[in-house]
């Protein structure tokens, strides 16, 4: 009885803790004064942010939040542990503060009598290498997020929190964002107030070396691409270049028919220093390409679908959004269930408008659909256990952290499994229609409403199917539903449009592309393994021939039929062994360990293709035709 009797009293106390410390949920309140985020980024050297933040406040007991969820990353990762330094003070004088043990991102303070504000100090320690997460400061540019380095109170709503914030920039540099500035005193820019959500959904990108390009000359609604480089002549660009990114934003126009901001401004950083991005905002977006996006233009054209996927996010995202992924404040657990819809009917839209505005060529365009098909055809062998509806707990499950066999593990593939399903509802649309009703006419009914609306307009499934339904009357929850729940193939959509999926013995430009930038040799289709060309396995595929003969990621091949190691020595031998049958026979290193592996395969080389289906109607080049 003893022992119960102090269980129970300690299982009371812990209970009572908790409820005194819980933070104060947000309530839909004005919120008094003005919240100042001053931030010094002058400390380039050293990658440190100094953070001032000024929070309007009354005497007694007050919680001071560290942004968790974060929009966009759709996961509880808001960086705390650059946060460094602490100092909160009221009048001048320090005030002790308590982080809540439950809540490691609310931190609790006494506001004394007299004081209508407190003063929180600290450092946002930004990373030194990419070891410690995505670098965002570097000699010539910076990436500031106001999330990462602000503190907000507790209790209120953050869109009714009004904000103003201020950054001093090394001397001399230049910046973008898509907020409003006030004035300019020297190297510190001071912005004009708004939301709290809204500053925290305009980023700045700061730099020595930079160029904006007008996108739409002469519009009310101004869009720019911002452009910050390593170095000045990474900042030239073709007239030919910026008419294709002219033309994404018409085709954007066209396909929605409304527009959700302002202004738009477009922030792109060339670089091989700062950490890569590509991360959607209502009124801006932070992206990053090679150095030779524009100097070496068809050797980069590989990433040209990451600004149509970003400004599509004004729509599909940011403007509308899940109805759980929509929150009081960045502190409330998000729920990511409809990311099928944001992020990938967002892909589906970013190679189409690639394809619409020339950033791609059509051909450029096919083969990239025919490795996405490939990847859910024969290189997610992790379907027979998940279905692409549960990757959409992948942001909180694993937050983008490597994994050992990521396509039987899978990772977030509501991205490009996603866009394979939208791709299926294209042709089923087209052909309940006859042909005359396609995806278009659900982009322009479901994101073109309310031209200049700012204010955030969740979604449901069943608002999905409703719009469905209003363009072809079909059960397109069962359709959905099987496609995001089953464990089957998701590539029924390129039968509809006229095309098949096939595999060859070349691959196609995109795939050979997509090996040049990772430095491998690709035989996942076939033999079951990617190596680079040092030999390091990068990937393996489960339960093909590589994987059951012993192979895993990490290990290393030191030789190839008893010669030194190379990666297109690795495709002769795949090729000749499907008339050669004796097996290929590897040395292979794991840890201290070598071993020799034998893999009895004589498929031959395996790469996706489309071949067009005779007698049908190429519905695909009616979706990437420009409109």
């Amino acid at each position: 009885m003893k022992l119960r009797a102090a269980v129970l009293s300690v299982l009371l106390a812990a209970t009572a803790t908790g409820v005194h410390a819980q933070t104060p949920p947000p309530q839909d309140v004005a919120f008094p004064g003005t919240l100042r985020i001053d931030v010094d980024a002058r400390d380039i050297g050293r990658r440190i942010f100094k953070v001032k933040a000024t929070v309007p406040a009354q005497p007694g007991p007050l919680t001071l939040l560290y942004p968790q969820w974060l929009p966009g990353a759709h996961s509880p990762s808001g960086p705390i542990d650059k946060l460094a330094g602490l100092v909160v003070t009221a009048n001048g004088k320090p005030l002790a503060w308590k982080r809540d043990p439950y809540n490691v991102y609310a931190f609790t303070v006494d506001v004394p009598q007299g004081a209508n504000e407190v003063v929180a100090n600290f450092n946002f320690l930004s990373s030194q290498g990419a070891g410690q997460g995505r670098v965002v400061m570097t000699p010539e540019m910076l990436n500031l997020q106001w999330n990462a380095n602000s503190l907000y109170p507790a209790g209120v709503i953050t869109r009714n929190i009004q904000a103003q914030a201020s950054v001093t920039l090394p001397p001399g540099w230049a910046y973008a964002t898509a907020l409003d500035t006030e004035r300019r005193d020297g190297d510190t820019v001071v912005f004009k107030p708004i939301s709290y959500d809204h500053l925290v959904d305009s980023p700045l990108f700061a730099g020595r070396h930079y160029q904006q390009f007008d996108l739409d000359p002469g519009a009310k609604v101004p869009v720019h691409l911002n452009v910050f480089a390593d170095d000045a002549k990474s900042l030239v660009a073709k007239p030919e270049q910026l008419q294709a990114h002219r033309a994404l934003v018409q085709q954007m126009y066209k396909l929605y028919g409304a527009r959700h901001f302002d202004r738009y401004e477009f922030l792109l950083a060339l670089t091989s220093k700062l950490g890569g991005i590509g991360l959607e905002h209502q009124r801006s977006s932070e992206n990053s390409g090679d150095t030779g996006y524009f100097t070496e233009w068809d050797k980069t054209w590989l990433g040209r679908d990451l600004l149509p996927h970003e400004f599509n996010h004004s729509w599909n995202g940011k403007y509308r959004r899940g109805a759980d992924l929509t929150t009081a404040n960045f502190n409330v657990p998000m729920g990511d269930s409809l990311l099928w819809l944001y992020e990938g009917q967002t892909q589906f839209w970013g190679h189409v408008l690639a394809a619409r505005s020339g950033l791609w060529s059509t051909d450029q365009t096919r083969d990239m659909l025919a490795n996405v098909a490939a990847t859910y055809d024969r290189g997610r062998p992790g379907l027979a256990w998940r279905n692409l509806q549960d990757t959409t707990n992948d942001p909180t499950i694993a937050q983008r952290r490597a994994l050992a066999f990521r396509n039987y593990q899978m990772s977030e593939d509501y991205y490009s499994g996603g866009q394979m399903v939208w791709l299926d509802v294209e042709g089923k649309l087209r052909a309940l229609t006859g042909n005359k009703r396609s995806i278009d006419d659900f982009a322009k009914a479901f994101f073109g409403m309310h031209d200049g609306d700012w204010n955030v307009n969740p979604y449901t499934f069943d608002e999905v199917v409703s719009t469905l339904n209003g363009i072809a009357p079909y059960d397109w929850a069962s359709f959905l539903r099987e496609r995001l729940d089953g464990h089957g193939p998701l590539i029924g959509g390129l039968e509809a449009a006229g095309w098949k999926l096939v595999y060859t013995d070349t691959p196609n430009d995109a795939f050979k592309a997509q090996e040049t930038r990772a430095k491998n040799t690709n035989l996942l289709y076939s033999l079951g393994v990617a190596v680079t060309d040092g030999g390091a396995i990068t990937d393996v595929l489960w339960d093909s021939p590589a994987f059951n003969a012993g192979l895993a990621p990490g290990m290393s091949v030191l030789a190839l039929n008893g010669r030194v190691f190379k990666g297109e020595d690795l495709k002769d031998a795949v090729a000749a062994a499907k008339t050669d049958k004796a097996p290929l026979t590897l040395l292979v290193r794991n840890f201290d360990r070598i071993d020799t592996i034998k893999l009895d395969y004589h498929g031959g080389l395996q790469y996706p293709s489309l071949q067009r289906i005779a007698g049908k109607p190429d519905r695909l080049a009616e979706l990437w035709k420009a409109r």
